[in-house]
């Protein structure tokens, strides 16, 4: 039986990665969660885990223990947070990540995944490779690049198994309402204006969290020590077609979207070549379409409290 490491695991991502797992294998999970605004351990009531609260800065080795895989889903990771607050950044994103580098090469680990993200590369025209020169416009993605140098120092110097994953923006259940789609998603039912940066032209390639959770599950059991992996799920879109299109699922018109200045040092556009990990046998199973759909049907029922039905396979349906 797999012993599991998820640290974040009661944010977006990391919860349902959790799930994810949850329900595929016997393994015994710890989730090392801080519980910032943006995580919730309700995320994961009913399983059978155990739950750890604690900054990854300040975990010891009375914390951990020689974990077949730790998967590192802890970070601060909103941009315009990024912007004001630089320091939280370096702390999680860089110092945290050190400190787990460093308690696993004490340990010992089967493998550590790194969960990175596709704005390490900056603003592209062109699909980015792995082997990309990286070119970071934020303070947060700066933290992730930099994060990414250390675990691959610690996999040349200590030997530390290594694995990295960039993926392009998720959307899905449980992710906190400061970012997109979840906005544009609660402003539209609610009736409230969507603030959309500058003129909206900004491309982004969009992956439903579900097939992420799989993605990065599939490169920890089959990917190569010392590899970094793209996952994309190759649905790029303008942010405002993409709030234009939750508007029409919704029924409401775009009078309701707001345009407001432009974030600072805004990439424009992000693009992944994703050759590397369809090569090694993983590509996205699931409808953009459908599972936006489900994702707003999620928001509505278990924020909005619309509808009692049972949220039961929600993924399954997508």
């Amino acid at each position: 039986m797999d012993k599991i490491c998820v640290t974040g695991g009661a944010g977006f991502i990391g919860t349902n990665f959790v799930r994810y797992i949850y329900d595929r294998y016997e393994a015994r999970i710890t989730v090392i969660d801080k519980l910032t605004y943006a995580g919730r351990k309700e995320n994961l009531d009913g399983l059978d885990i155990t739950f750890i609260q604690k900054d990854i800065c300040d975990l010891s080795k009375d914390d951990f223990q020689e974990f077949d895989f730790v998967y590192n889903f802890a970070a601060e990771s909103h941009v315009d947070r990024s912007i004001t607050s630089p320091d939280n950044f370096l702390k999680s994103n860089i110092l945290g990540v050190v400190n787990l580098l460093e308690l696993c090469k004490d340990t010992g680990v089967g493998r550590f995944i790194q969960i990175s993200t596709d704005e390490v590369y900056g603003s592209v025209n062109i699909p980015s490779r792995e082997n990309d020169v990286l070119s970071p416009s934020s303070a947060y993605s700066a933290s992730k690049a930099s994060a990414e140098t250390f675990c691959n120092a610690y996999y040349k110097t200590f030997q530390i198994p290594i694995i990295i994953t960039r993926s392009s923006n998720n959307f899905g259940p449980y992710q906190h309402d400061e970012k997109f789609v979840p906005k544009v998603i609660l402003n539209s039912l609610r009736n409230q204006k969507i603030p959309v940066y500058g003129t909206g032209s900004q491309i982004r390639d969009w992956i439903f969290v579900a097939d992420n959770c799989e993605a990065m599950d599939f490169v920890s059991r089959n990917g190569k020590i010392g590899e970094i992996y793209n996952i994309g799920g190759g649905n790029q879109k303008r942010n405002v077609d993409l709030a234009t299109e939750i508007l029409g699922i919704l029924g409401k018109t775009k009078d309701l979207i707001a345009y407001v200045e432009d974030r600072l040092g805004h990439d424009y556009e992000y693009n992944l070549d994703c050759f590397k990990i369809s090569k090694l046998g993983w590509k996205p199973k699931y409808n953009f379409e459908k599972s936006l759909k489900l994702t707003i049907k999620w928001y509505q029922e278990s924020i909005l409290k619309i509808s009692d039905k049972s949220k039961e396979k929600f993924y399954m349906d997508a």
